[in-house]
């Protein structure tokens, strides 16, 4: 079981297998690594997105440009506002900026934002607009977010809170998102006639994370072979901007092999005193890069060289025992950060066996206890023996 504090996918290297996730639950957790939601279902990686076959044609601009400073005024001004939150020197927000342009210029025949006003279409470029992009934890683009206005404002600064949308981007799938968006908002009050909660019918929109940290809790089955366990962001459909993502992490347990019971450690610390102690090397380790050095692109590694131990009780029980040394490092690149592990089983074991001794052997340790005791009494009843003789023989002197 291994818990961090950054978003991710696993994927090992033994096998070359690929998002391994289905025994590792993900958290959205705050500064103070407490969950924020519930858990993350990423769903598979390899579901393609949908886009508009007509890539590259012409098109105008039917979205509205957003920056830090009219963002606050625009998204209190309409019921609903969807931003497409991109980078101009990313491929797949090329592939989405036709359909999103066509889309917004739908929604404002349809709800014209002068008269109507219930649903915006906005865009920020994220290489212009830093600070905006950080504050809604944008690390991949292009990231489509809904903002809410009504009773789910949260108090943090007066920020909505927002769902992230995963779904098809051809015009049509998003026209028909949208209009689903707005079906239960009143023209008369533009408030969200229900609760205001996400859909959770609707598996295209989830909730957007409220901080920029994850928490990666489960088990990977490996080999015993030497291999690689890689924590990395991946996306089929997203580019990610290496600058703005941080690896630091802290591990609250990282093992290998079975998790031993607390009366299970205690009786094999009964046969080996210093057995287990290298059973969690990595527990409560920090490992923090400096995030303020935005372009460092930080990979933060771990190097485990794992030492099987079997240990054999008197009643036949077998208990594996796994136990690793860690070095770890920190390596600049220009890819997109991870955190990895590399591990690799030693050639050689320890192996421990709990013999009884026979009733002979304790006959033969008490006869020669007692035997001692006898000497070490003779030798001091000599000692008194001869002392005493000589200091009568000294006042029988003095006597005289």
């Amino acid at each position: 079981m291994a818990q961090y504090n950054f978003p991710s996918t696993i994927y090992l290297f033994d096998k070359n297998r690929l998002n391994i996730t289905k025994t590792v639950r993900k958290y959205s957790i705050d500064s103070n690594l407490k969950a924020t939601g519930s858990e993350f279902e990423s769903g598979p990686i390899t579901k393609a997105i949908k886009h508009d076959e007509e890539y590259g044609e012409e098109y105008g601009e039917g979205s509205v440009t957003l920056n830090i400073r009219n963002f606050d005024r625009i998204s209190h001004q309409h019921a609903i506002l969807v931003v497409n939150f991109y980078a101009p020197w990313c491929y797949w927000s090329n592939r989405l900026k036709p359909s999103w342009e066509k889309a917004a210029k739908i929604m404002i025949e349809r709800y014209d934002p002068e008269i109507d006003g219930r649903i915006l279409l906005g865009k920020v470029d994220c290489t212009e607009e830093i600070e905006l992009c950080r504050r809604n934890h944008i690390q991949g683009y292009p990231s489509i977010r809904i903002f809410r206005k009504g009773t789910n404002v949260r108090d943090n600064h007066g920020h909505h809170d927002h769902e992230s949308y995963y779904g098809d981007r051809d015009t049509d799938s998003l026209v028909k998102t949208m209009e689903n968006l707005v079906a239960p908002i009143s023209l008369a009050s533009q408030e969200v006639a229900s609760d205001g909660q996400p859909n959770k019918t609707d598996d295209a929109k989830k909730p957007a994370p409220l901080t920029g940290g994850c928490r990666i809790e489960g088990f990977v089955r490996v080999k015993k072979v030497p291999g690689n366990l890689i924590i990395s962001a991946r996306s089929a459909a997203h580019s990610f901007d290496a600058s703005q993502m941080n690896m630091s992490h802290i591990i609250s347990q990282f093992s290998f092999g079975k998790k031993f019971s607390s009366r299970m450690m205690s009786n094999m610390k009964r046969l080996l005193p210093y057995l287990g102690r290298s059973h969690g090397r990595l527990n409560g380790m920090s490992y923090i890069s400096d995030p303020s050095d935005s372009s460092a692109n930080v990979t933060i590694e771990h190097y485990l060289q794992i030492v099987k131990t079997e240990v054999m009780t008197r009643y036949s029980k077998f208990v594996e025992e796994y136990e690793y040394t860690a070095h770890s490092s920190l390596v600049h690149s220009p890819h997109v950060p991870v955190a990895k592990f590399h591990f690799e089983l030693s050639p050689m074991q320890v192996l421990i066996t709990e013999n009884s001794k026979p009733f002979s052997h304790f006959i033969t340790n008490v006869c020669a206890i007692i035997g001692g005791v006898f000497m070490v009494a003779g030798i001091i009843d000599s000692i008194l023996h001869n002392t005493m003789r000589m200091i009568k023989k000294v006042e029988l002197g003095k006597n005289f």
